[in-house]
């Protein structure tokens, strides 16, 4: 085992990730180098030497016991994105606990109450630490589960070149004398294209990956005939993509880990995955051959994220890539059939929030604003055990996309641009707000703490654009060390 800080032997390449019983799990801090594919090997970071890290599984009831233990020069901690942990497990460093020192380790415990797809990454210098490899799906299981085959794909997205070399500086945005590169002020949007600021120029993100791997290094995902598939998909990077499954109808059956209600069968329309997003799609076996699951966009670094779904014992050729074919994008205001909703906008709520999002440059930095200001002067969001709260997004940005993430609660969204929801209930912790959007949202205090509201655009948080829910009644016992470095974000 080498000692915590040491960097990876030449041949310590990074594994695909495995599946590990989440009662009872070590994930240690280590780095590695991955060979995202042929003539590209990057310098990560991981979790247990994979990209990404192992694949927690457990079913509901169970309890979760992860330590995590440190290996790197740099303080990490575990963020569970969206789960509804108590909030001294949340992972917030110098909110909930400190940052794991190198050499240091933390045990985080919860029971799994809630099924569905979620996924886990380090939240200190989380803009950079996300972008080095430190991440994993965590899979809470419905012992009801009707599928035969279950796959799990992160996406991600990385750069092979600096300065028209292939990349052999460290991934995040600080190289080895910690000093910041460009990459530390980037933006992101779903088509690389420049951001209000000129230094936000995203184009050097030309490798996009399932698993840590790219294009025709992508396992094949195996199937049979008449099989019940399900997917998960998980993004885990800071750009949206556009996700197509030739050859099959499929349903979408869950977004961050909660069900749609009646899916309706959808084909050769594409799902919009925003950073931070979940979304689980179901589909029958029942058109041998060998398809593709691709990204769709007009960039050349799409041709990476795609995967084959391959009929045991069909040697047929692969279907044709369809990569900048602008097909129909699936809307899930519409989707699925309407039920019993928890909140609607004559609900009677405690209080109404308002969030202007919007993206400014001050002294020559942008910034990224909510209501006109930066975190750590942002409003808090204060609400007491039970309260009914209503937020509205509106999105003031010229071309930043915000995907708003909120910590230990789920929202339900109740209407976007003045149209209620028309379709199944739309339960998420995490939505993607357009330029010129307006959505209507609302939550239920029901967890107790002191919890980040914030976009999931990492790089957008960094730069200002976080709030906090904000229990005042909470009595919490921890207090930070200075000497840490505790970062958040």
């Amino acid at each position: 085992m080498p000692k915590p800080g040491t960097e990876p032997d030449k041949g310590s390449l990074a594994k695909a990730p495995q599946r590990v019983d989440g009662t009872q799990v070590t994930l240690t801090a280590q780095p590695a180098n991955l060979r995202a594919t042929e003539g590209i090997t990057l310098p990560v970071w991981t979790f247990n030497g994979s990209i990404p890290g192992p694949e927690i599984r457990v079913k509901v009831g169970e309890t979760v016991k992860v330590t995590l233990k440190n290996e790197l020069q740099q303080p990490v901690s575990i963020h569970w994105h969206g789960y509804p942990v108590p909030n001294e497990m949340d992972g917030i460093p110098g909110v909930t606990q400190d940052a794991v020192v190198p050499g240091a380790s933390f045990v985080y415990e919860f029971k799994a109450t809630v099924p569905g797809t979620y996924w886990y990454h380090s939240h200190q210098d989380s803009v950079n630490q996300v972008d080095k490899g430190l991440y994993g799906a965590i899979v809470v299981e419905d012992v009801r589960k009707s599928y035969d085959r279950d796959y799990t794909l992160v996406l991600d997205e990385w750069m092979s070149m600096v300065n028209g070399n292939i990349n052999n500086q460290p991934h995040s945005a600080e190289n080895s004398a910690g000093n910041e590169t460009a990459h530390s002020s980037m933006t992101h949007g779903e088509t690389n294209d420049k951001s209000e600021s000129a230094e936000h120029d995203m184009s050097m993100y030309d490798l996009y990956t399932i698993n840590g791997k790219s294009g025709a290094s992508i396992p094949q995902l195996q199937v049979k005939h008449g099989e019940k598939i399900r997917i998960r998909l998980i993004n885990a990077g800071y750009l949206s993509h556009r996700i197509h499954l030739h050859g099959h109808e499929f349903k979408v059956v869950a977004t961050d880990g909660q069900a749609i209600n009646s899916p309706a069968v959808v084909k050769d329309q594409v799902i919009a995955i925003a950073p931070g997003e979940r979304y689980d799609i179901e589909f029958v076996a029942d058109n041998p051959g060998n398809w593709l699951l691709e990204a769709h966009g007009i960039n050349k670094a799409v041709i990476g994220m795609r995967a084959v779904i391959h009929y045991t014992n069909d040697n047929s050729p692969i279907s044709a890539s369809n990569t900048a074919a602008d097909l129909p994008l699936l809307d899930l205001v519409q989707y699925g059939a309407t039920a019993n909703n928890v909140f609607s906008l004559e609900t009677t709520f405690d209080q109404h929030v308002q969030m202007d999002l919007d993206t400014k440059v001050v002294n020559g930095s942008t910034v990224y604003t909510i209501n006109g200001n930066t975190f750590p002067n942002t409003d808090k969001i204060r609400v007491k055990k039970g309260d009914k709260v209503q937020v509205t997004f509106v999105n003031k940005s010229k071309s930043d996309d915000h995907p708003m993430h909120l910590h230990g609660h789920f929202f339900q969204i109740l209407s976007k641009n003045g149209t209620v929801v028309q379709g199944s209930p739309l339960i998420k912790d995490t939505l993607n707000v357009k330029p010129g959007e307006r959505y209507v949202i609302a939550f239920e205090a029901d967890n107790p703490g002191d919890w980040m509201f914030h976009c999931h655009d990492l790089h957008h948080a960094a730069a200002g654009m976080i709030t906090d829910v904000h229990y005042p009644e909470h009595k919490k016992t921890y207090v930070p060390d200075p000497k840490v470095g505790n970062k958040a974000e």
